[in-house]
């Protein structure tokens, strides 16, 4: 990857192939926002609840293929997911904001 990535980002891809939500508050804002599979989930208990639940219906690892940058706060990483569901391993792109040295948004598509 050209650009080193931001902390919160290596964080929340080291913490994607651990089991459990891991230390969200670390990694989102506390009024962060998450697109994923046609939902969308606001804040860090909802978004704890949605990676505790995710990991256990997929016991899913991520490995980070590419990142691209779209300007200073804007992030878009492609990452190779491999778990318990039809298809895998599967590419996904995730468009990243940072805002205060957090992900104040993320959508997985």
């Amino acid at each position: 990857m050209e650009r080193e990535l931001p902390a919160p980002v290596w964080l929340y891809l080291q913490q994607e192939n651990m089991d459990g939500a891991g230390n969200v508050e670390d990694i989102f804002a506390p009024d962060a926002e998450v697109r994923d599979e046609g939902r969308t989930i606001h804040g860090l208990d909802a978004i704890r609840a949605w990676k505790l639940s995710a990991k256990a219906r997929y016991r899913y690892r991520v490995e980070p293929l590419s990142a691209e940058w779209q300007g200073a706060d804007r992030l878009r990483l492609r990452v190779r997911v491999a778990g318990d569901f039809p298809g895998s391993p599967v590419v996904l792109e995730h468009a990243i904001a940072l805002a205060d040295g957090r992900i104040a948004s993320l959508e997985i598509g």
